[in-house]
C-alpha cells in the first residue's frame, strides 16, 4: 500500500494529502500515490471538487533530483500535470511551507492555487543547470508575461505569497493556521458555482503584446550576459519562455522537453548538481552521528575588532546570539563597532533589513576591553593577527579566563591550530574556524580538528556553522588548511609565469575565461598589495609595486594601472619592474604560449595539490575540496571544483600534462602518488567520495 498519499472527503470535496517527509519530494512513491488518488477522486461521483495539500512543514519542495538522470518510472511529472490539467473537476493546490521546481509545477498545472501567508514559490533548477520541464517556462509567462517570467526562471529566486498574489501566480492568500479549511471553503464554493475548471495552458492574454515584441528576449540576454556567462540553462530558459509566446501550448511543451533533455545532459548542469550535493554531504562526519552530544551555544566572544572579527560577530547578530566583543584600545573597539553599524545601516537603506531589525542585531553586541568579560562565553573565537607567538598568548590567557566546558576556536587561516591549543590545558576544547572574507557574506567556514579536538567540539562547531548561515568543511591541521592551501599553486604558477615573460593580462583572461570572476593579478590589486605581500623577506615584483606606492585598485594603480571606472590596463611601470626581477633572479625568458597551456600551468597543480591534501586525510572527501574550492575562492560553480572538472578531464590526461610540465619545470609538477593511482586504475576522485 502507497502510503505517501491518502484521501478524506468532506461535503463533495475530496482532500488529497501527500506525506513524504522531510520535503514531499516528488519520488516516484509520492508520483504514484498522487496519482492513483487522483483516478480515484475523478471516478467518484460522490467528489465535485479536489484540494491538494500536503502534511508535514512545506509543500512539494521539488523533484527528487536523485533521479535525475536514471530512467523514469511512470508517472513523469509531465504525465501528471497533462492529467490535472484534462481534469474532469475543478483541482485546489494548497500551499505552504515552500513550492518550488516541479512542486510549484505542479500547482500551476491545477486549475486554482490557495496560498498561505508565509508561503514561498519558485522555479530554482537553473541552479541546477536545467529549467523547469514539467511545463513552468510555458505556464508562468501565460500568467505574468514574458519579461516576468524570464525574470523569475533564470533567477530562481523564491517568490513570496504577497507577491505572487499581485502577479497573478496565485489565487488567493490564507491565514497560516486555517489553510486546509479555506481551501476546502474555497473548492466547495467553486463546485457550487458550477465547477470551472480554468487551465492556465489556455490562457493567452499575458502574452499578446509580447508577441509583437521579439526584441525582449535578445535584450534581457544582452542586459544579463555577465550574469549568465559560463552557463547554458539561462539561454534555454530565454528560448523555451520565447516558445511560450510563438508556439503553441503543446509545441511550446515539446520544446521544453528537448531543451530540458539538452541541458541534463550538459556538464556544466552535472557540475551544478555536483556541488548541490557536494555542499550536503560536507555536514556528514563519518565518526560523529547523530548521538554525539553538541555544546549549546548562548553567547559567543569575539577577540578583534578589526575587518574578520567585526564579520565573525555580525553572523552570530545575524543568528540572535549575543556576543562579547574585545579589542586592546577603545579606538579599535570604536572603530569596529562604528563598521559593524555601518555595515547593518547600508543593508537597511537598500530595503533589506528594517531600522528596529538594525537595532536589535546592535543591541546584541557589547564591547569590551577586558578578555575577562569572556569568563561566561560557551564559545570565543580569536581572531586577530596571523602570529603564532600573538595566539598562542591569546590562548593562554584564555585557558585561565574562559569557564570550563567552554570552546576555544582560532580562526587563523595557516598556523598550526595543534602548537595554539598545546598553549592549553585542554586541547580537546580548541578548534579551528577558519572564516573566508568578508566572514559576513563568504560561505564557507572551515572547521579545523586538532590532533586533540573532541568529537562534541566538532560536532558542535559543524551544527552551529548551519545556524549562523555557513556551509562547513572539516579539515585537518596543514599550512592552509584546505581553501589556502589548494589554491596557493595557481598563485605561484601565475608570478612564475609572469617573470618568464607572460604578459599579465593574459594569465588573468584564460581564468576568467574558465569562469573565475577575476584573474589573479586582477584580485591582488583588488585584495592589496600591502596586505598580500607585507610579510614578503625578498625582493619581488609586488614588494617593488608597494614602494612605489602602487598598493592596487583603492591606489588607482597596482599591477595594473586603472582608470576612474576601475577598469584595468597595462602598466609600463609593471612591465619594467617584471623585467628587473626577472633578470635579477636570472629567471630565463620563456613565455607559455597558447590558452590551454597557460591554464594547465595554473590548474593542473591544483588538482594536484588537492590529491595530496585527499591522500594526507586532511580532507575527507573530494567533494568537500571542491566545495571549499567553490565557495572559498569562487571556483566556477559551473566547472563544479577542481577535482570534479579533472575527472571530466580525465585523470590519465592530466598525469601525462604533468609529467611533461615536470620534465619542463620540475618537481613542482610531479603528479601526486593518489592522482598516478587513480589514473592508472582508470578511476576518478568521485570514485572516492
Amino acid at each position: 500500500m502507497n502510503q505517501t498519499a491518502s484521501s478524506s472527503i468532506t461535503e463533495g470535496v475530496a482532500l488529497i494529502m501527500l506525506d513524504n517527509p522531510p520535503v514531499n519530494a516528488l519520488s516516484t512513491p509520492l508520483r504514484q500515490g498522487l496519482q492513483s488518488e487522483l483516478a480515484q477522486a475523478f471516478r467518484d461521483d460522490q467528489v465535485h471538487a479536489i484540494v491538494l495539500i500536503c502534511a508535514g512543514r512545506t509543500f512539494i519542495a521539488g523533484a527528487d533530483i536523485t533521479e535525475l538522470g536514471q530512467p523514469w518510472q511512470p508517472p513523469s511529472l509531465p504525465d501528471l500535470c497533462a492529467m490535472l490539467d484534462a481534469a474532469p473537476k475543478p483541482v485546489v493546490a494548497a500551499i505552504h511551507g515552500t513550492a518550488l521546481g516541479g512542486g510549484f509545477e505542479l500547482a500551476l498545472a491545477c486549475h486554482y492555487r490557495l496560498v498561505a501567508a508565509s508561503a514561498r514559490m519558485g522555479l530554482p533548477e537553473v541552479n541546477l543547470g536545467l529549467l523547469p520541464g514539467a511545463g513552468g517556462t510555458q505556464r508562468v509567462p501565460r500568467l505574468v508575461g514574458a519579461e516576468a517570467a524570464l525574470d523569475i526562471i533564470t533567477s530562481g529566486r523564491q517568490i513570496k505569497a504577497k507577491e505572487a498574489l499581485s502577479l497573478g501566480l496565485v489565487d488567493a492568500v490564507a491565514d497560516d493556521q486555517s489553510l486546509q479549511a479555506e481551501a476546502l471553503a474555497f473548492a466547495r464554493q467553486v463546485a457550487a458555482e458550477g465547477g470551472a475548471k480554468p487551465r492556465i495552458r489556455d490562457r493567452t492574454d499575458a502574452i499578446e503584446s509580447d508577441r509583437n515584441r521579439p526584441d525582449i528576449f535578445t535584450t534581457f540576454a544582452m542586459a544579463n550576459a555577465r550574469r549568465f556567462k559560463g552557463f547554458p540553462a539561462p539561454a534555454a530558459i530565454i528560448e523555451a519562455v520565447q516558445a511560450a509566446v510563438t508556439l503553441d501550448f503543446d509545441d511550446g511543451l515539446a520544446k521544453e522537453a528537448a531543451l530540458f533533455e539538452r541541458l541534463l545532459a550538459s556538464p556544466e548542469s552535472a557540475a551544478q548538481r555536483h556541488v548541490f550535493f557536494a555542499e550536503r554531504e560536507a555536514a556528514r562526519v563519518p565518526d560523529i552521528g547523530p548521538e554525539t552530544p553538541t555544546i549549546d551555544i548562548a553567547a559567543v566572544g569575539v577577540i578583534g575588532a578589526g575587518t574578520m572579527g567585526g564579520g565573525i560577530t555580525m553572523n552570530f547578530l545575524n543568528a540572535g546570539i549575543p556576543v562579547t566583543l574585545v579589542e586592546t584600545s577603545q579606538e579599535a573597539l570604536d572603530r569596529g563597532i562604528a563598521t559593524i553599524c555601518r555595515n547593518y545601516e547600508a543593508t537597511a537603506a537598500k530595503g533589506r533589513m528594517t531600522a528596529a531589525q538594525v537595532e536589535q542585531r546592535m543591541g546584541l553586541v557589547s564591547p569590551s576591553l577586558d578578555l575577562a568579560a569572556l569568563a561566561d562565553a560557551d564559545l570565543v573565537i580569536e581572531a586577530v593577527y596571523e602570529s603564532m607567538d600573538v595566539k598562542t598568548n591569546i590562548f593562554a590567557r584564555l585557558d585561565r579566563i574562559a569557564k570550563q566546558g567552554a570552546i576555544l576556536a582560532s580562526n587563523t587561516s595557516f598556523l598550526d591550530l595543534n602548537r595554539i591549543a598545546a598553549a592549553t590545558s585542554r586541547p580537546e576544547w580548541v578548534v579551528g574556524l577558519h572564516f573566508f572574507s568578508p566572514a559576513n557574506i563568504m560561505r564557507l567556514l572551515e572547521v579545523v580538528r586538532g590532533t586533540a579536538t573532541a568529537k562534541p567540539v566538532v560536532a558542535t562547531a559543524m551544527r552551529l556553522a548551519k545556524r549562523i548561515g555557513k556551509v562547513a568543511v572539516l579539515s585537518g591541521v596543514c599550512d592552509g588548511f584546505i581553501a589556502n592551501r589548494l589554491l596557493a599553486p595557481r598563485g605561484t604558477q601565475a608570478e612564475a609565469m609572469m617573470l618568464e615573460g607572460t604578459p599579465i593580462d593574459e594569465i588573468d583572461h584564460v581564468l576568467v575565461d574558465y569562469g573565475f570572476a577575476m584573474g589573479h593579478f586582477q584580485m591582488m590589486d583588488l585584495v592589496g598589495l600591502d596586505v598580500i605581500g607585507r610579510n614578503a623577506t625578498e625582493r619581488t615584483v609586488m614588494g617593488d609595486l608597494v614602494a612605489a606606492g602602487r598598493l592596487g585598485q583603492k591606489r588607482g594603480a597596482g599591477y595594473y594601472d586603472y582608470d576612474q571606472k576601475r577598469r584595468p590596463h597595462a602598466s609600463d611601470l609593471t612591465a619594467t619592474l617584471i623585467k628587473e626581477i626577472a633578470a635579477a633572479n636570472s629567471v630565463a625568458h620563456d613565455p607559455t604560449a597558447g590558452d590551454a597551456a597557460i591554464l594547465a600551468r595554473l590548474l593542473y597543480p591544483v588538482v594536484n595539490e588537492g590529491a595530496k591534501i585527499l591522500e594526507e586525510g586532511i580532507a575527507l572527501r573530494a567533494s568537500d575540496i571542491d566545495i571549499a574550492a567553490v565557495l572559498g575562492y569562487n571556483w566556477p560553480v559551473c566547472r563544479g571544483g577542481p577535482l570534479f572538472w579533472a575527472d571530466q578531464i580525465g585523470l590519465d590526461k592530466i598525469v601525462a600534462d604533468m609529467r611533461r610540465l615536470e620534465a619542463l619545470h620540475g618537481e613542482t609538477f610531479r603528479p601526486a602518488q593518489l592522482l598516478v593511482r587513480l589514473a592508472e586504475g582508470g578511476k576518478r576522485f568521485g570514485d572516492r567520495s
